[in-house]
């Protein structure tokens, strides 16, 4: 049987450089580029299976040319979809079953809180990196190691009900009465190992980024 296909989604916005991009996109089964996320994707030394989007912020439409006609899907800018959502759409129509969006940091307030909202959604992707946050989301068990005393920060996802539980924090998840608009803010991960289960709904834990 076959394992997990990965995707990874260059977006628009700030991402964590050309130099951490290559080094985390691993065993990748797919890459594509959203607009101006083919910028920060050929930085990283990738050649992009597939490029999506208006192109409205891309900085120079002759870098298509050097992609297959049939590569890159153009849209109208006055579309009902955003180029995140139509990159997420072709990964998933490719056979991507976990997702990485790579970039979207910084800039303005509603194409975050666009973003974010794509983690709402039953099906939505699996982790975001920016240039200085490391988001995941956790469907049943997360375990990592970050700096010791690094900030984690845990938001319930979808329609709940929820239920956590951790080791390594310095405030236990178990017992907080998670609904929405409720968030657990500025844990810490005391040692750097840590764990979160979801034993009852979906969460999004933010982590600084590490970059060693």
């Amino acid at each position: 049987m076959g394992g997990t296909v990965r995707g990874i989604g260059f977006i628009g916005g700030e991402g964590p450089g050309a130099k951490l991009s290559a080094a985390l996109a691993g065993d990748v089964g797919l890459i594509a580029a959203a607009d101006s996320g083919l910028v920060a994707a050929e930085a990283a030394g990738f050649r992009p299976d597939w490029i999506v989007g208006d192109m409205d912020s891309l900085d120079d439409l002759r870098r298509l040319d050097a992609y297959p006609p049939d590569r890159v899907i153009r849209h109208r800018r006055d579309k009902d979809d955003t180029d995140t959502e139509l990159l997420l759409s072709l990964l998933w129509e490719q056979g991507c079953d976990e997702i990485w969006l790579v970039g979207g940091g910084g800039g303005r307030t509603d194409h975050l809180l666009a973003i974010q909202a794509l983690f709402e959604r039953d099906k939505s992707p699996d982790r975001w990196i920016t240039a200085a946050e490391d988001i995941r989301q956790v469907r049943e068990e997360l375990t990592l190691t970050i700096a010791p005393k690094s900030l984690v920060s845990v938001f319930p996802l979808g329609t709940g009900p929820w239920e956590a539980e951790s080791r390594g924090l310095r405030w236990p998840l178990a017992g907080l009465p998670w609904k929405r608009g409720f968030f657990g803010i500025s844990n810490v991960a005391v040692e750097g190992s840590f764990s979160i289960r979801a034993l009852r709904g979906r969460f999004l834990v933010i982590m600084p980024l590490k970059k060693d």
